[in-house]
């Protein structure tokens, strides 16, 4: 079974979901030595099937596939009665200034094809799978670890990486607060955790100090200085994002592209106002419009789709998210190998 250890570099190559994650990306960082991800979030089960083949085309290394876990593996269902109020609430509201024809009506029981591409990660039995948005069951960790398959959870407090050891979790992928795109909060209605990423490391490597549980360190990470740091406080290996939106093997649209380089975007913000779940991108003029959207995610993600689409079609910066952690004026235009290689490598702790 994978193991962060293994590495020649210890970075991990966030996956970013909506276009920016791609096979070529995934292969790149995982061909330059590091452990690249592919984003099955907004893919269908098919098409995640197909970047997994693509991806295994183009690297012998180990890569990984994130999934974003949905209230209805859990719960049994995916919206609340109270989230669907507040969800077309908001839409009303949006449609005071976009045509309704834009915002379509959500879908309550989506639950983005969880167990079809449960289904697919095991099939096509990738080497190391990562869940978001929530801790999935102990059944499901447990059938991945059967299959040799690696299995990391997003947490952003130490009581959420508790419960993910305790849910047979192996590989924490702890996530500070200078972090671009979504938070990985458990409880997607609760105010994101503030903890600076380093104390997160230390709190959470004293923890489980004695046991066999390995840590990416991720959010707002740029420099090597930073990697370092936060090797030295107990994490395996380092994730990066923002890094890689820049380099030729992502897909991150010429709009989102532009804006990262652009001098009018002077800083970033947390909203929820594309999604309903709290996410760090650019601050545009779409998120200072609407700063108390609901916590209501994928409902509010479905309705603003089409927005978000015509937006970038007209190279609109100002009407789309435009995710991006806090060292984003750090982000080169370089290929993703360059990028591994600036930031990785390798440390004695005693």
């Amino acid at each position: 079974m994978f193991t962060l250890g293994s590495l020649p570099h210890a970075v991990v190559g966030a996956p970013m979901a909506g276009g920016p994650s791609t096979p070529a990306l995934a292969a790149a960082v995982s061909n330059a030595g590091g452990l690249g991800f592919l984003a099955a979030g907004y893919r269908s089960p098919e098409a995640l099937a197909e970047e997994i083949t693509a991806t295994r085309a183009m690297t012998r290394r180990p890569f990984g596939v994130n999934l974003f876990v949905p209230d209805a593996a859990n719960t049994g269902g995916s919206g609340t009665s109270r989230q669907v109020a507040a969800a077309l609430a908001y839409r009303e509201q949006l449609t005071r200034d976009y045509p309704p024809e834009l915002l379509p009506l959500p879908d309550p029981e989506d639950d983005d094809g969880w167990d079809a591409k449960l289904d697919a990660v095991l099939r096509l039995q990738v080497p190391v799978v990562s869940f978001t948005f929530s801790l999935p069951g102990r059944d499901v960790i447990a059938a991945l670890r059967d299959a040799g398959t690696a299995v990391a959870v997003t947490v952003t407090t130490a009581a959420e990486a508790e419960l993910a050891v305790a849910a047979g979790a192996r590989v924490l992928c702890l996530q500070g607060p200078e972090a671009g795109g979504h938070r990985g909060t458990f409880d997607a209605g609760a105010e994101p955790a503030e903890q600076p990423l380093v104390d997160l490391v230390r709190a959470v490597r004293d923890t489980f100090s004695s046991a066999r549980v390995e840590l990416i360190a991720a959010g707002g990470i740029s420099t090597a200085a930073q990697v370092r740091t936060l090797r030295a406080a107990g994490a395996d290996a380092v994730q990066i994002g923002t890094a890689l939106l820049l380099s030729p093997e992502a897909g991150t649209s010429p709009v989102h592209r532009a804006a990262l380089q652009d001098p009018q975007f002077a800083q970033t913000a947390l909203t929820r106002a594309f999604s309903g779940r709290t996410a760090r991108g650019l601050a545009n003029r779409f998120m200072a419009r609407h700063p108390d959207a609901p916590a209501a995610y994928p409902l509010v993600n479905q309705i603003t789709k089409g927005l978000r689409a015509q937006a970038v079609a007209a190279g609109d910066p100002h009407g789309t998210s435009l995710w991006a952690g806090t060292g984003y004026r750090s982000a080169l235009p370089e290929p993703a190998a360059a990028v591994v290689a600036r930031l990785g490598g390798r440390i004695n702790r005693c």
